[in-house]
C-alpha cells in the first residue's frame, strides 16, 4: 500500500432562511462556506440551474478547477524533471454535465486549454508531450470517471 494523504475541510451551509427545508425546494438559500484550517473561506452555492447564486462557486466549478489546478501542478512538476523551462501556464478549462432522470446527473468531459509559455523552441515538443504524462499521475484525473481531454498550446517566450 502506498503513502497515504488525509484532506479534512468544512462545509457549512448558511442558506436556512428561517424554516429550514421544510417550506419547499424553492423556499431554502443554497449558500454554504467552504472552510479549512487556516485558510480564506470559500463561499458556495449551488449551480444558478439549481437556485444558486451566480456570485459563489459552485461544487461543478470546484470539480473543474480541482481537474485544472492538478494537471497544471503535476505538468510542472513533470517539466522540472525533465528539463523544461516554464515560464508562464494559464488554463481556461470548461466541464459539461449532463443532468439525468431522478434529480441526477454526471460530468460527461472536462477539457483543459492550458497555454504554456516555455524558454526554448528546443523545448516545445516536450512540454507538448508533457501533457500526456501529466495526465498519467494526476491524482484528481485518476479519480474521476469521465474523459478529461487536453488542448494545449505550447509558446516560446522569455
Amino acid at each position: 500500500m502506498g503513502k497515504q494523504h488525509a484532506y479534512r475541510t468544512t462545509v457549512r451551509w448558511t442558506g436556512n432562511t428561517g424554516t429550514g427545508t421544510g417550506s419547499g425546494y424553492r423556499a431554502y438559500g443554497r449558500a454554504h462556506d467552504v472552510i479549512g484550517d487556516g485558510k480564506p473561506t470559500l463561499q458556495g452555492s449551488a449551480d444558478p440551474a439549481f437556485l444558486g447564486d451566480p456570485e459563489r462557486w459552485n461544487p461543478e466549478e470546484f470539480l473543474v478547477i480541482a481537474l485544472s489546478q492538478c494537471h497544471m501542478l503535476t505538468y510542472l512538476s513533470v517539466c522540472a524533471r525533465d528539463g523544461v523551462t516554464v515560464t508562464a501556464y494559464e488554463d481556461v478549462a470548461t466541464g459539461v454535465m449532463e443532468e439525468t432522470a431522478g434529480y441526477s446527473g454526471h460530468f460527461t468531459e472536462v477539457v483543459l486549454r492550458p497555454v504554456v509559455t516555455v524558454g526554448d523552441a528546443a523545448m516545445v515538443e516536450r512540454a507538448r508531450t508533457a501533457h500526456h504524462d501529466a495526465h498519467q499521475t494526476c491524482f484528481i484525473a485518476n479519480s474521476v470517471n469521465f474523459p478529461v481531454r487536453h488542448e494545449p498550446t505550447i509558446r516560446v517566450g522569455g
